[in-house]
């Protein structure tokens, strides 16, 4: 999907002036009909914290405020090809869609009233108010807009000056309350659903929508659903009870919510783990609660065995086994395979390689037909070398997962005859590895597979 970025298309600016001409029109008439309908309520209500009524109004603000609608249109004619195009209009009209849903099912309105306005800076605030209203309020649509067209813009500048995109995008963000748009809880809303329309349109992994073809359901995966949906429900009740602070609770909660939906899909990509070893910033901004955690209980149930066990030695390779390194652990190996969908792993060697698996999920048996002959193909050339390498493979933890993907390889390869030899072959350097019956069943069943292949 890299290349589908890098790849350049004459023409494809003809395309983008399609686009622009139906998101346009398509923008100011579903923006128009929720300011009205907010417009014709008898009472509408606002969310404002007490410190809000210091923040100053800064009328020169108008004019980064006003500056979004110019890049809107300038981002659809410099798309590089029709992939990059499509997502990215993609974006812009799920952008809409979600906000303006928002606007209707729970419609906010600004509480402030902004003195009059001269000079240059009044007329701008004086066109803005002939369309808008001081309603559409949380997500900020553009909050929303400006996650999307960050990330446009910071691809397409020269590093060089990148800053320039970083500094104006946080003045374009600053302005929506100096200029007295918006209210603070639309903020932090508005980058959520930003980071929303990006992870759905994602431009180098896999698409959320998309299925994984290798897992099936099982019943822990809907155990696990089951757990994280509850664990959702208990963050989002004290928002919608106590209001206040408490409305911050509703970023764990969305957080937990997709991360049942991974587990009720059976899709782990839904992390967005690319191929570097990080996530993408709509997926860092989505699970960052998640991650947080997951991160802090992967060093709490390894708190007395953090070390990597080296399993075997071939040709001048060091296999170890181990939990997901920090980036200073990783100076140590020449080469990582990360079994790991839910962590990004910060990586500084010269050969990596990923294999998503969700956590808690035993490993199923046509994952590890693919994931023994992914190790291998990643392991190979290093053999070949006739010099020493260190390779660590691991999961969260290294307990099961990553435990399992290397039986299955040991199994592929004969380095083992069974898979109890296999086990007792890990067992002697790792003995706290966890492989329930499930576990094995799976691996046993991967055997009889590779048998039957072996065969044809």
């Amino acid at each position: 999907m890299q290349n589908n970025i890098l790849n350049r298309q004459p023409g494809t600016w003809k395309w983008g002036l399609l686009c622009l001409v139906f998101l346009a029109p398509f923008f100011f008439l579903t923006y128009g009909f929720a300011n009205q309908y907010a417009s014709s309520l008898s009472n509408v209500p606002s969310i404002v914290f007490e410190w809000e009524h210091h923040i100053p109004l800064w009328p020169w603000t108008i004019v980064p405020y006003w500056s979004i609608d110019l890049f809107y249109g300038l981002s659809l004619l410099l798309c590089w090809n029709k992939f990059e195009l499509r997502q990215h209009a993609l974006r812009l009209f799920a952008a809409q869609l979600i906000s303006i849903s928002c606007f209707l099912i729970y419609p906010l309105k600004f509480s402030f009233e902004r003195v009059e306005l001269d000079g240059f800076f009044g007329l701008w605030f004086d066109v803005l108010m002939g369309f808008d209203k001081p309603f559409n309020q949380a997500p900020s649509l553009h909050i929303v807009l400006l996650v999307i067209l960050w990330d446009f813009y910071r691809r397409h500048i020269n590093p060089n000056y990148r800053w320039l995109v970083h500094v104006w995008s946080f003045l374009i963000g600053l302005s929506v309350l100096t200029t007295w748009q918006h209210h603070f809880i639309d903020i932090p809303l508005g980058l959520l659903a930003g980071a929303l329309c990006l992870w759905l349109f994602p431009l180098t992994v896999k698409a959320p929508y998309q299925k994984d073809g290798l897992q099936q359901i099982t019943a822990k995966h809907l155990k696990l659903w089951c757990f994280y949906l509850i664990g959702a429900l208990v963050c989002i009740t004290p928002a919608f009870l106590f209001k206040g602070v408490w409305l911050w609770m509703l970023y764990p909660a969305i957080s937990l919510f997709l991360v049942a939906l991974a587990y009720f899909l059976v899709r782990p990509h839904f992390f967005q783990k690319q191929e570097n070893g990080q996530m993408t910033v709509a997926a860092w901004l989505l699970f960052a609660p998640y991650s947080l955690v997951a991160w802090i209980n992967s060093r709490v149930w390894t708190y007395q065995h953090p070390e990597d066990s080296l399993i075997l030695q071939l040709n001048g390779v060091d296999l170890y086994l181990g939990r997901i390194p920090s980036a200073e652990h990783t100076k140590q190996y020449t080469a990582l395979f990360d079994c790991c969908a839910e962590l990004a792993v910060n990586q500084q060697v010269q050969h990596y390689e990923k294999f998503n698996t969700l956590d808690l999920i035993p490993v199923q048996s046509q994952q590890l037909l693919v994931a023994a002959a992914a190790f291998d193909h990643f392991i190979q050339p290093l053999l070949q070398t006739n010099q020493s390498h260190k390779v660590l493979i691991f999961c969260a933890l290294g307990y099961s997962r990553s435990c399992s993907i290397l039986i299955a390889w040991l199994l592929q390869q004969n380095h083992a005859a069974s898979v109890e030899e296999a086990i007792t072959l890990i067992q002697r350097s790792r003995p706290w590895i966890v492989l329930s019956e499930k576990h094995i069943a799976e691996i046993k069943h991967f055997q009889l597979l590779l048998t039957q292949e072996k065969q044809l």
